[in-house]
């Protein structure tokens, strides 16, 4: 194989990379800055509300509205779930793309205001929802529950709200750090800033959801439940639109997803190419990049070697002005390197699955065992059961700033690691207290089942204070502060800078898939278990089920998953490390065409 025709041989015989004449540098423009985020953060912040609103207290809706068991009502939760963790790659695809991030937050919140509506007008109109239902047909599990009609409206709107969700959620966040300049001094502060409010708001808002929102829900009205935030949801787009003057608009560069693609097809093509001798005689594609904004480029590395191949420039795949002929062809060293950074996490990805699945049994599973547990704070105030992962909350906001604070200075001077411990230990850290708290979780569920059953009253409660789940609930805010937490913070270091986008699409990817294996394994115990006559693990009743087996499965997988973690954590190799290995790789290179 030789060399393109259209260059000169000197140039084909001596260099490694094609070359391409200098660039212009990006157009500079001037970034809206800190006057458009009253507009970015208030979309934001009312899209969550709305929708975490909602979310915070859905098994209860489910259950006492809609009159669902807690087998379909956890499967419904967690399926929606997982489309909910999956659409923003579908959002953040379209946006990179196509259309950019202003029009697809514009058509996302619309979306997001459609399900709201819909959701309000469930709940407010008779004919959308079962009859109520209470005394002893309650206790009996004889209500009603919805229609094909009823159930389908429910689906509609849930589909608004995930049209929302994956739009919002992925370009919320970028089109704010697109309003500063990363390039001075000044937008690099910003941008820094934005990011704490931005976190600030989101904290904010989920205490109000989880308290304020679930208690109108609760103890008030659920019309007025979803009536508030739906208002606050139309507000929140006219503002967003008011701002409109004063964005910084970005236009669409092309999805990396669409790149990773191409790398992989492109791979396929060229497998059968001899690898070392057709790099060493050839050339591989390394234009310049275009963008608003210079993006470093990532240098040639030797891990995963067979996808260089995907940037090996045979006869008739360069025009003269150095473009690809075809993108699913050939493909340039910044698309192989990305491909190659997203194989590398995956491994780590997989084993945050479990432990993803552990922390979301406290809005299924948690929420009904505390729905039969003594709820009273005071002889006037009964803390709403969605409530119950506040818990979580103030554990967390707790527990960071000591960690951050005290502990790690601490841990540094012992390890002389500037965060203390590695991020997969703290990962790993995270895995192990997942495992712990459903072994928790398991042991007190076991102890409200006993008593409820011993005491036999009539509405099934269990003479027992609901602050027997906050163990568990606390050992769970340790795996989320260590694991979850952890993994936001190893993408986020391990991609490179443009890539950002995408790491953060893996953790939502990692709870998607959360979501489809909690399904899977109620869906299997629901049916595998209760045989000879004795009610399954997850029967209707919760009194009568065995809900503390489930979780004693759910860690012994996460035992598994644990040793399956140990072996893969062993075997990576962070950023730094590859930078020396890759400094090797061009060396050999060298010293081959010499």
């Amino acid at each position: 194989m030789s060399p393109p025709s259209s260059l000169p041989e000197n140039e084909a015989g001596k260099a490694h990379y094609h070359h391409y004449p200098p660039q212009p540098k990006p157009t500079q423009r001037k970034p809206g800055g800190w006057k458009s985020m009253p507009y970015i953060l208030g979309n934001e912040s009312f899209e969550r509300l709305a929708s975490v609103g909602m979310v915070a207290n859905f098994t209860v809706f489910l259950v006492t509205v809609l009159h669902m068991n807690q087998v379909s009502a956890s499967n419904l939760i967690n399926i929606w779930g997982g489309v909910n963790n999956f659409a923003p790659l579908v959002g953040a695809f379209i946006s990179d793309a196509y259309l950019g991030k202003f029009w697809v937050i514009a058509f996302s919140s619309f979306a997001t205001l459609l399900g709201m509506v819909t959701m309000t007008l469930i709940v407010a109109l008779p004919k959308l929802h079962p009859p109520s239902c209470a005394g002893q047909q309650a206790l009996l599990n004889q209500c009603q529950t919805p229609t094909n009609k009823q159930f389908g409206i429910l689906v509609l709107a849930l589909g608004f709200l995930t049209v929302g969700t994956g739009g919002v959620r992925p370009c919320s966040l970028p089109f704010g750090v697109d309003q500063f300049d990363p390039t001075t001094d000044e937008g690099r502060k910003g941008i820094s800033s934005f990011f704490n409010w931005y976190y600030t708001t989101f904290t904010v808002i989920l205490l109000i959801a989880l308290t304020l929102v679930v208690y109108i829900q609760d103890s008030v009205s659920w019309v007025w439940g979803f009536g508030i935030p739906t208002a606050l949801m139309a507000c929140s787009i006219v503002l967003f639109f008011v701002g409109t003057k004063m964005y910084v608009y970005v236009k669409p560069g092309g999805s990396i997803f669409s790149g990773i693609a191409q790398t992989l097809v492109a791979a396929y093509k060229k497998r059968n190419l001899e690898g070392e001798k057709t790099m060493n005689r050839g050339m591989l594609y390394d234009p310049p990049i275009h963008g608003t904004y210079e993006v470093p480029k990532l240098p040639l590395t030797n891990r995963f070697r067979f996808l260089n191949k995907a940037a090996i420039i045979l006869d008739g795949e360069v025009n003269p002005d150095g473009s690809r002929v075809s993108c699913w062809n050939l493909t340039s060293i910044q698309q192989v390197e990305e491909v190659k950074c997203l194989i590398k996490v995956i491994p780590i990805l997989v084993s945050g699955i479990l432990c993803f699945t552990a922390i979301i049994q406290q809005g299924t599973f948690t929420v009904m065992q505390a729905l039969k547990m003594d709820r009273h704070l005071g002889p006037n105030f009964q803390v709403p059961a969605g409530s119950i992962s506040v818990i979580s909350m103030i554990t967390i906001g707790i527990w960071l700033p000591f960690y951050d604070r005290i502990l790690v200075p601490s841990l540094r001077k012992i390890t002389k690691i500037e965060d203390g411990i590695t991020l997969l230990q703290r990962i790993g850290i995270g895995i192990m207290f997942s495992i712990l708290s459903m072994i928790v979780a398991g042991l007190v569920e076991k102890k409200r089942r006993d008593y409820a059953n011993h005491h036999n009253r009539p509405d099934g409660l269990a003479p027992l204070s609901f602050m027997w789940l906050a163990p568990h609930l606390i050992l769970m805010a340790f795996a989320e502060a260590f694991s979850i937490l952890g993994q936001l913070e190893f993408y986020y270091k391990e991609f490179p800078d443009h890539m950002k986008s995408v790491g953060n699409a893996m953790f939502f990817v990692t709870a998607g898939c959360a979501n489809y294996v909690s399904s899977a394994l109620v869906t299997m115990v629901h049916k595998v278990t209760g045989k000879h006559g004795r009610p399954d693990w997850l029967t209707a009743d919760i009194n009568a089920g065995r809900v503390d087996y489930f979780y004693y499965v759910i860690a012994g997988l996460g035992v598994l998953n644990f040793v399956y973690y140990l072996l893969v954590a062993s075997q990576y190799q962070y950023k730094i490390q590859d930078v020396v290995e890759d400094s090797k790789f061009d060396i050999e290179l060298n010293a081959t065409k010499k």
